[in-house]
């Protein structure tokens, strides 16, 4: 017995022992193009494996070079995608333990006749070369930073020093693949119809509303996805009160920006600076606001010691819509404009909005109708405007679905309005729902002819959302001001459980509008305060005149929904009353504007960040990871640590609800990506920072 006992201890402590030497392997490699043997940036480069729990995607630098690490061993499926290049996929790399696999592939261009189109079973290959023993630096692997430039696809294989190990004493050796994607078929090309350009690729934004260059910060480990669109809009100043003591803005119920950033980190990438909106982030929580008794808002106003910034207290303001049962939700016609162009092929892209839609079926009743638009080169209607009780009609005419061309968003916009303004329903919701994975190709080249259109339609009650899908050729500037403009939402859906809150949970909030073109301004008393910063709202920003100016379109706000805003404020000594916020609306259907005004006293202060509602303290942490990952030089001193140690003080009950606890996670999945350098230590030190002024060029 005692035999067997020590047979099977030391066999254990084998296993464990193997366990431990055990390391996560990597694939990286380049892309060129076949033709000119150049290196492309911008593929995206995604592993999939039934070993491997999702999917994990990385984007080729500058030098056509990717790199996707802390991958089990298996079997795994390569996908290369990149506007203008015919995807490539290679069904059949094997993975084994401790081993770095280099799969060079060469790219032909996309012919301008036919339309990309995505395949599951890969085609065939031409192997050009196998062999093993390139030099490579673990710790450089478990950093998952641009890879250097390797050896070219014909160079000769060099044997790795006899013995060398990493610092686990497993071997280290690159197993080397070159892969050349098969020629595209011969097709003859069909003569363009007039007018329509055949040219496949990304148009770009309008002069007013182009991307910002990348910023002069651009940290070096972060891989963005290929044709992400998105605008900067810098990070709001401390102002002095005395200079200007009004604070204006629009609100934003938007919710994109904090989803967009959950993919990201889910792909085990630190999402772009500018996709970061903080607004986004601290409303994407329900944060429990009692609803007003006797008035269309309710206002809850709470601050402490900011943890960050030395002589700060955090504002945080909530502004609580009323809520309607929905019961009372008036009748709707909601017409869906899906992108069915190609790229939408993926379960995540078509078969996720098919989700959403079966979802959003279940939810709808007699008061309600439904049709769909689709649009891939052009547009076309699918259902025409039908009754929520016709089931059977809705599924079927959702299940048959199926990707087709490219991407004219324009073409579909225009006919899904049509249908909106022939079928308008006087008195109820008239919406238009765009659901892409981006803009895109063909049309809204110009898009300065659509905003007119949008704008003239929303006052007539005609409102457009957009929500987002999928990665890669995606236009957020451009799904983001369409909303705006249209008087909508902005969403992102990345998953099933956002559909289901999306299209399920806050669907009479959505759909319900008490409140439209609603401003906030806080008026800070210069007596009282000595500084103040808005967190967040950059592209929301009026002019303390355009308050009280009616032609200012603002946000809408739907029955339920709740704003909330945070700042930091710098009272002086013996401060009683911090200011006055006043909210300005219009009711739904217009009119004369309303203006509601509340004191806010400096006795809503809290001694410390514990004795705050759980709320304050959770809305706080989600404005705190917005900043820190969008780089702002206020939240410096703010390590990934502290900020974890504050959501963890959140309190237990909101701790652990689901969303909440998700938001812990992400803050530790960054904490494990980010490798930015601070950009300002050279020209002004942490240890100096001066908290009420930041320096030039910051």
């Amino acid at each position: 017995m005692n035999m067997a006992f020590a047979r099977l201890s030391c066999g254990l402590l084998v296993l464990l022992a193997s366990q431990s030497l055990a390391q996560p392997s990597t694939i990286m490699g380049a892309v060129l193009d076949v033709q000119s043997r150049q290196p492309i940036a911008d593929v995206v480069v995604s592993a999939t494996s039934p070993s491997l729990q999702g999917e994990k995607s990385v984007l080729t630098n500058a030098r056509g070079e990717y790199l996707i690490p802390e991958l089990p061993p298996g079997v795994y499926v390569l996908r290369f995608e990149r506007e203008s290049y015919r995807p490539y996929s290679r069904a059949d790399v094997q993975l084994r333990l401790n081993r770095t696999i280099r799969v060079n592939v060469e790219l032909h261009p996309e012919s301008l006749s036919e339309s990309i189109a995505i395949v599951g079973v890969p085609p065939n290959i031409d192997v050009g070369s196998t062999t093993t023993g390139v030099n490579l630096d673990r710790e450089f692997i478990k950093r998952g930073q641009s890879v250097q430039p390797g050896p070219s696809p014909d160079a000769p294989a060099q044997l790795a020093p006899s013995g060398q190990s990493d610092s686990y004493g497993a071997p280290i050796a690159v197993e080397s693949i070159v892969a050349v994607a098969p020629p595209p078929p011969q097709h003859n090309a069909s003569p363009a119809m007039p007018g329509m350009s055949m040219t496949l690729r990304v148009h770009p934004l309008p002069a007013q509303q182009e991307s910002r260059p990348p910023p002069r910060r651009e940290p070096t480990t972060r891989a963005d996805f290929y044709a992400m669109y998105f605008k900067g809009y810098g990070v709001n100043p401390t102002v002095n009160p005395k200079e200007e003591r009004f604070s204006t803005f629009s609100v934003d119920t938007d919710t994109a920006s904090y989803s967009l950033t959950r993919s990201y980190l889910n792909r085990h990438v630190m999402p772009d600076e500018r996709a970061v909106r903080v607004e986004e982030f601290v409303n994407t929580f329900d944060y429990g606001y009692a609803n007003a008794k006797d008035a269309p808002f309710g206002v809850h106003v709470e601050g402490f010691p900011s943890p960050v910034r030395t002589g700060y207290q955090v504002l945080r303001i909530g502004v609580k819509a009323r809520e309607v049962p929905a019961a009372e939700r008036k009748s709707s016609h909601l017409v869906f404009v899906i992108d069915v162009s190609g790229s939408m092929s993926m379960e995540n892209r078509l078969g996720l909005v098919k989700q959403a839609l079966r979802m959003l079926v279940m939810e709808l009743d007699e008061r309600d109708r439904v049709s769909i638009v689709v649009y891939g080169s052009e547009a076309r209607q699918v259902l025409p405007p039908t009754s929520a009780l016709e089931k059977d009609r809705l599924l079927s005419a959702i299940n048959g679905l199926r990707t087709e061309g490219s991407t004219n968003a324009e073409a579909g916009l225009t006919l899904g309005y049509r249908i909106a303004v022939e079928h308008l329903r006087e008195g109820g919701i008239n919406r238009v729902i765009l659901c892409s994975d981006g803009v895109a190709n063909v049309g809204v080249s110009d898009a300065d002819g659509i905003w007119a259109q949008v704008k003239n339609l929303a006052a007539r009650g005609i409102t457009l959302s957009t929500v987002g899908f999928g990665m890669g050729n995606y236009n957020d500037v451009l799904m983001e001001r369409l909303s705006h403009v249209g008087e909508g939402n902005y969403a992102y859906v990345d998953d099933l459980k956002e559909a289901h809150r999306v299209f399920v949970r806050n669907l009479t909030g959505t759909l319900q509008v008490v409140a439209k073109d609603v401003k906030l301004q806080v008026e800070f008393d210069p007596k009282e305060v000595a500084l103040y910063r808005l967190l967040g709202y950059e592209n929301r920003a009026l002019t303390a005149e355009q308050f009280r100016d009616d032609r200012v379109d603002a946000g809408e706000v739907g029955a339920g929904h709740s704003v909330t805003a945070l700042y930091e404020v710098k009272p002086r000594a013996n401060a009683r009353k911090l200011g006055t916020l006043r909210i300005r609306y219009k009711a739904p259907e217009g009119g004369a504007s309303k203006e509601l005004a509340t004191p806010m006293y400096a006795a809503s202060l809290r001694p410390s960040y514990a004795q705050t509602r759980e709320s304050t303290r959770l809305a706080y942490v989600a404005s705190a990871f917005a900043e820190k990952l969008r780089g702002s030089y206020w939240t410096r001193p703010l390590t990934y640590d502290t900020l974890l140690e504050l959501w963890s003080n959140v309190g237990l009950e909101l701790r652990q609800r689901a969303d909440v606890s998700e938001l812990g996670e992400l803050i530790r999945r960054a904490s494990t990506l980010d490798r930015r350098v601070d950009p300002f230590e050279d020209f002004a030190p942490l240890k100096s920072m001066d908290f009420d002024r930041a320096p030039s060029g910051a």
